[in-house]
């Protein structure tokens, strides 16, 4: 899922040729994550059908203040449209509604729409080569852009009258990239590097058995789809976990041991910036590993068991400017437990469990967590899902690494 993914776009459509396109633009919006609602001027109409933009979109498609039935007449109402968007997209743009635009013209329901939009409003003009060259839709970019509006420049190619030069719109992947871009540019992890270790390890004890744990990934997963939100580029190293990415920009990497996950950790750790240990990584792996399963006639009443490598000591030992954030789920003498691996695995922040708390366990959908830095604020949060538990986390590493 893109940075659209969830966000509720709405369409403008003008009457231009370029119209046609706007069929592949809602297709794209909608592949990314978002929901589409279209606008469109009568005369648009003419370039391209409501009834194939309403069914890409699954939405009715509004063109007028009324839509006539039988018997009664709804109004559709331009500042219920505008309030709904979190973004707007006129595309194509004429000549004609860009100047009105620009004027503060009111006379069909997308103008009317506009001047209600609280969103951000992208454009796409859409024109012959002498009419975006014309020193008045030159005047009428720049109004627009001075109120906030954002400029999506058409390309250079063939036009519809024949001559080639600028005035053609952009095409639909290219709407949809300007704008995955110029979003993600203000995200606040734009250009970050987020690495996230995730799920239970699992300890083989022959080809069948191991020793694991109860994690089911999903505080990691959770993480990783929000660092994703936020603009990083995200590598996820997984122990063996049913939960699923859904989010573009995460690097997922399956991983079964405790000494897989350290290696993969260590070809991946100076490359980020942040760095989250919410894996549940084995304290312990069997000393030695049968080659064939073990029969229980055979069976042994023992197995030995070894230390595993401690994956966040070591990379805390080796830190430069990462930002290390780790996990303890504690049952006893909590924060003691919590400051005293701060300072033992040169920790950034802790986010402190407790078996203590009902409804914080593994495979729950919620959480509940204290913060703990290396200055030792501490910060405790009510029990909710792990989702926003992933959002409070962030907004506390985000005000970390500003400050």
């Amino acid at each position: 899922m893109s940075v659209l993914g969830g966000k509720k776009i709405l369409l403008g459509v003008t009457a231009g040729i370029a119209a046609y396109k706007t069929s592949f633009l809602v297709r794209n919006f909608i592949k990314a994550g978002a929901e589409v609602k279209v606008v469109m001027t009568p005369a648009s109409k003419e370039f391209v059908t409501p009834l194939t933009l309403s069914t890409l979109s699954k939405n009715p498609v509004h063109s007028t203040f009324f839509d006539q039935s039988e018997e009664n007449e709804l109004w559709n109402s331009h500042v219920d449209l505008g309030l709904w968007a979190d973004l707007m997209v006129i595309a194509p743009l004429t000549a004609n509604t860009l100047a009105k635009m620009s004027e503060g013209i009111c006379d069909n329901l997308l103008l009317a729409t506009y001047l209600s939009a609280k969103s951000t409003v992208y454009f796409a003009p859409a024109m012959d080569l002498d009419m975006y060259k014309h020193p008045t839709t030159t005047k009428n970019i720049a109004t627009l852009e001075a109120r906030g509006n954002v400029f999506i420049p058409p390309a250079f190619g063939e036009l519809a009258s024949g001559l080639e030069g600028e005035g053609r719109m952009a095409e639909p992947d290219e709407i949809l990239s300007f704008i995955e871009n110029h979003i993600a540019a203000k995200l606040p992890l734009n250009g970050k590097r987020v690495l996230i270790t995730a799920g239970p390890t699992f300890e083989a004890i022959d080809p069948v058995r191991f020793i694991g744990n109860h994690s089911s990934g999903k505080m990691g997963f959770a993480l990783a789809h929000e660092a994703a939100a936020l603009g990083a580029s995200v590598v996820l190293i997984s122990g063996p976990s049913f939960q699923v990415v859904k989010q573009s920009g995460i690097k997922r990497i399956d991983v079964m041991s405790a000494d897989e996950m350290y290696d993969v950790t260590h070809q991946n750790i100076d490359d980020a910036d942040i760095a989250i240990f919410s894996a549940a990584v084995s304290d312990f792996k069997p000393k030695a590993v049968s080659s064939q399963k073990i029969k229980k006639k055979d069976a042994i009443m023992q197995v030995d068991l070894v230390p595993t490598k401690d994956i966040l000591a070591s990379v805390g030992a080796i830190k430069k400017n990462q930002y290390l954030v780790g996990f303890a789920l504690e049952t006893e003498n909590e924060i003691a437990n919590a400051k005293s691996k701060i300072k033992n695995k040169n920790l950034d922040l802790i986010v402190l469990n407790s078996l203590q708390d009902k409804g914080a366990g593994f495979k729950s959908d919620t959480n509940k967590i204290t913060l703990i830095d290396k200055n030792d604020r501490i910060q405790s949060f009510d029990l909710k899902s792990k989702i926003e538990v992933a959002e409070d986390i962030f907004n506390d590493i985000i005000k970390s690494i500003n400050a």
